[in-house]
């Protein structure tokens, strides 16, 4: 039978992870909306993108999160992207999902929402505050909000591997040896708990 508990507004957690460090930001990201009542959290993955001309990847993916669809995208009131480095910015597989979003970006259907990017590098200086802004491109494109980390989170000042004031980060090492460090987890929750507040706001 339907419910009649009205469906509750959502931030979009979408995210493309190779190893699992991106997925586990994700993961803490959505831990931080869950602290805001009245919204929740929507984690969403992309596929790999395939060499080929063929689909080679399965309609529901073997683990994680299930895959992003158009309406999860669209029907969102906050968004937050995440991506593992690549050369300084997103990997291909979430900028491949981002280019096909041009119908919305017509109808500015993102625009006044709020969104925010997070990053796993293999180095501590590979490319996480740049990654961070260059994923913020397409979300200004669509005319959506930025939203960060102020420095009112102690944890930011007292890092000592990922974090950034762009949004959060994670150092993973070179071979993904790096669990995530409390800092690191602490300063996904106040991004996320920050994004969803943000999101409510703007909503009305």
């Amino acid at each position: 039978m339907p419910s009649d508990q009205p469906e509750l507004p959502y931030v979009l957690v979408l995210y493309y992870s190779r190893t699992g460090q991106t997925a586990a930001l994700a993961r803490q990201i959505a831990r931080g909306v869950a602290r805001v009542d009245g919204i929740e959290a929507r984690i969403r993955a992309v596929p790999p993108v395939s060499p080929d001309t063929e689909a080679s990847q399965p309609a529901v993916p073997d683990e994680g999160a299930p895959w992003a669809t158009r309406a999860d995208l669209a029907g969102c009131a906050g968004l937050a992207i995440g991506s593992p480095t690549r050369f300084g910015n997103m990997a291909a597989p979430l900028k491949y999902y981002l280019d096909g979003t041009g119908d919305l970006w017509a109808s500015g259907t993102l625009a006044g929402r709020p969104a925010g990017a997070f990053t796993s590098t293999g180095s501590l200086h590979g490319g996480q505050e740049s990654t961070i802004l260059t994923m913020m491109m397409p979300l200004l494109h669509h005319g959506m909000v930025l939203c960060g980390v102020p420095y009112s989170e102690k944890a930011l000042a007292e890092t000592h591997s990922g974090g950034t004031p762009y949004g959060p980060s994670h150092w993973a090492g070179t071979e993904a040896e790096n669990p995530m460090t409390d800092h690191e987890k602490t300063i996904c929750q106040t991004f996320g708990e920050r994004l969803a507040r943000l999101a409510l706001k703007l909503a009305h």
